[in-house]
C-alpha cells in the first residue's frame, strides 16, 4: 500500500506542475490597462507541489515542513532559532510578550514599564505594547532614510524605558549598531521588526541578529510568502521556550503536535498550587494564545526559501532601475538615503513630495492609480494621529514634525520581483509624465 502511495503521489506532482504551467502561464503587459502591483506572491510549480503534498499528508498543524523550515530559515538570518507563527503581526505580539514572561525575574516587563518606538511605522509592531498594558514612547524618524532618528533615543530614556521595538522601514536598515549599543548601554531589550527586511544587512551582519529577538513576516507583499505566517528569530534558548510557550497555548510544556512526554516526566512536575503529578501537557505558565500555522504554510514557505537569494537580487535592481531613471525629479520628489553600512533589500520604493513642489502626494497617487499602477502610503503615517489610539497611553518626544511630513507627502511604489522591466519602465515615465504635463493641475 505504502509503494502505492508513494507512486500515486509522484503521478499527482507530475500533474501539479502541468496545472501550473496550464494555470499560471505569464500574460503580456499592456500599459495603461494591466496592473501594476505593489507586491504580490511570486511562485512557481515547485511551490504549488509543496503544497500539495503537505496536502496529502493530511496534517493539517505544525509538522515536518515547519521543522525543516524554521532549521533552515535560522541559518539563513544568522540566528540560532526560529519560531514559526500565523503571521508577522503575531510575531510581534509574541517577542513583545516574551519580554514579560515571570520566567525573566526582574528583567521581566510589567503594565506601565515603557518601550521606544517609531511614530511612522505599522500598526502591529505598536499594537502588542497596549495589549500587554506597556507604554509606548515614540520618537521622530529621520528623513530621508525612513530609520528612527537615533538623535533622540536619549530624550526618550527614561527610569521606566525597558525596551526598544523597531522595524527596518520598507526594507531599509535603520542605524541598528547605534540602537543596539544604546539598548546594551541602557539595559534595555531590543526587538527588530524586520519584517518587510528579510535579506537586508547592516555592518555585514544580518538584521534580525543585533537584539535579543526579531520578527519576520510571511504575507504576500513580503520577500517569500506562505500565504500567511511569520516568525520570531531569537539567539537565546531561554526566550526560546518563552516565545513556544505564548505560542502554543501558554503551556509549560514543549512537545511538538503529536507528541508526549518528551520531558520523559510527564506526570511527575509540581507546579504552582497544582497537585503533583498534574498533566504537564495541561500546565500553563504564560497566559498564551494559539498562534500556529499549518504545516502545508510552511511547504510553501521551504519551496520559497530556495528563491530568496534570488528575489533579494530583483528586489535591488528593481529598486535601483527606478532609481536610475527618475534621476532628475530631485526637486519636486524626495528619495530615499540609505547609511553607509546598510544593505537594504528594498520592500517597496519610496518617494516623498516636496512640500513646495507645486502638487501634493494626494495628485501624484491619483494619476498613477488612474494608470493602473499601484500605490501605498508609508503604512499608517504618524501613528499618534490614528483614530485608534485616540485614548491609549503613550509618550510623544519633540513635535514629529517628520512623522507628519511623511504622513502628508510619502507614497511608495512596487519594486518586488514579479514586476518586468517594461511595468518599471512604464511608472518610471508616469511620473515624468505627471511632473512634466503638470498633471496635478
Amino acid at each position: 500500500m505504502a509503494e502505492r502511495a508513494e507512486a500515486i503521489r509522484a503521478q499527482i506532482r507530475a500533474l501539479v506542475a502541468e496545472y501550473h504551467e496550464a494555470a499560471f502561464a505569464p500574460r503580456a503587459f499592456v500599459a495603461g490597462e494591466s496592473p501594476v502591483p505593489v507586491s504580490g506572491r511570486v511562485f512557481g510549480a515547485g511551490d504549488v507541489q509543496h503544497l500539495v503534498d503537505a496536502g496529502l499528508d493530511f496534517w493539517l498543524t505544525t509538522g515536518r515542513f515547519a521543522a525543516q523550515f524554521e532549521q533552515r530559515f535560522a541559518q539563513v538570518m544568522g540566528a540560532r532559532h526560529a519560531m514559526l507563527c500565523n503571521s508577522g503581526s503575531s510575531a510581534n505580539l509574541l517577542a513583545v510578550s516574551a519580554l514579560t514572561s515571570p520566567s525573566l525575574a526582574g528583567r521581566a516587563l510589567h503594565a506601565g514599564d515603557e518601550v521606544i518606538t517609531v511614530a511612522a511605522g505599522f500598526p502591529t509592531t505598536v499594537n502588542p505594547l497596549f495589549q500587554n498594558g506597556l507604554v509606548p514612547v515614540f520618537v521622530d524618524l529621520d528623513l530621508p532614510s525612513y530609520g528612527i532618528d537615533v538623535t533622540q533615543l536619549e530624550a526618550a530614556l527614561s527610569p521606566k524605558t525597558r525596551a526598544i521595538i523597531i522595524a527596518h522601514t520598507l526594507g531599509n536598515p535603520y542605524d541598528v549598531g547605534a540602537v543596539a549599543e544604546f539598548a546594551k548601554t541602557h539595559g534595555l531589550f531590543l526587538i527588530e521588526d524586520c519584517c518587510d527586511a528579510v535579506g537586508a544587512t547592516f555592518d555585514g551582519r544580518s538584521v534580525g541578529t543585533f537584539g535579543d529577538l526579531a520578527t519576520v513576516s510571511f504575507y504576500p507583499a513580503h520577500h517569500i510568502t506562505m500565504g500567511e505566517g511569520g516568525c520570531v528569530l531569537t539567539h537565546a534558548p531561554k526566550f526560546k521556550r518563552i516565545v513556544e510557550s505564548f505560542r502554543d497555548w501558554g503551556r509549560d510544556c514543549w512537545c511538538d503536535p503529536g507528541k508526549a512526554d518528551t520531558c520523559g516526566k510527564r506526570f511527575e512536575w509540581q507546579f504552582g498550587s497544582l497537585p503533583r503529578g498534574y498533566d504537564h501537557k495541561y500546565t500553563y505558565s504564560h497566559v498564551g494564545y494559539n498562534l500556529k500555522l499549518t504545516d502545508m504554510q510552511a511547504a510553501v514557505g521551504v519551496a520559497q526559501l530556495d528563491k530568496l537569494d534570488a528575489f533579494v537580487a530583483a528586489r535591488r535592481a528593481n529598486y535601483g532601475f527606478l532609481r536610475d531613471r527618475l534621476a532628475g525629479l530631485e526637486d519636486v520628489l524626495e528619495f530615499a538615503t540609505v547609511h553607509p553600512k546598510a544593505n537594504p533589500s528594498w520592500f517597496g520604493f519610496p518617494i516623498r513630495v516636496r512640500e513646495d513642489a507645486g502638487f501634493d502626494r494626494n495628485a501624484l497617487v491619483r494619476f498613477l492609480e488612474g494608470r493602473k499602477i499601484g500605490t501605498r502610503l508609508l503604512f499608517g503615517g504618524n501613528l499618534t494621529r490614528q483614530p485608534a489610539y485616540a485614548d491609549q497611553a503613550f509618550r510623544v518626544i519633540g513635535d514629529l514634525a517628520r512623522s507628519d511630513q511623511v504622513m502628508r507627502g510619502t507614497l511608495w511604489v512596487g519594486c518586488y520581483p514579479g514586476l518586468t522591466a517594461e511595468m518599471l519602465e512604464f511608472v518610471a515615465e508616469s511620473i515624468w509624465d505627471f511632473v512634466r504635463r503638470g498633471a496635478h493641475a
